[in-house]
């Protein structure tokens, strides 16, 4: 079981990147061009959204069925899977839903664009900078995946 989620979760993870960076890209293109907030802006920011909290509920299973809470965090390998890898994600998937949420609550277009901007643009860069940590802290991995 723990196979298959971990194979899960790594194949994903390009399918919530992908669709993150599209999102910012779209809400950007939206918010500096002054464009109109469509139907299927809307649906975008959704699938984000749904793909990261999948992302999430795989990597929690995985998380507490491979007793990664168990992990000696005195060397940055565990302490990357047992502390920052798991806070990021959360912050990132959190800081997505925010701005899921306040886009959905405003009626002007641009300011639904901004804020999916701002909230998608930093879970983007929060994202980006936990793969880099995990790139100099876990022997064997590029980033985007298993180099060995």
């Amino acid at each position: 079981m723990y196979q298959i989620l971990r194979s899960a979760h790594s194949g994903w993870r390009y399918i919530v990147f992908l669709l993150l960076i599209i999102a910012v890209v779209k809400a950007l293109s939206g918010w500096l061009g002054n464009k109109s907030y469509t139907e299927g802006d809307r649906k975008l920011n959704v699938f984000t959204l749904i793909s990261a909290h999948i992302q999430l509920l795989i990597g929690l299973a995985l998380y507490f069925i491979g007793d990664w809470y168990k992990v000696d965090s005195s060397n940055a390998v565990g302490r990357y899977w047992k502390m920052e890898h798991i806070s990021m994600m959360i912050i990132a998937i959190i800081l997505i839903t925010v701005g899921n949420s306040k886009s959905k609550k405003l009626t002007e277009a641009i300011a639904k664009h901004r804020t999916v901007s701002v909230f998608y643009g930093l879970a983007l860069i929060l994202i980006v900078v936990a793969i880099l940590l995990m790139v100099k802290d876990v022997p064997g991995r590029s980033f985007f995946g298993i180099s060995s």
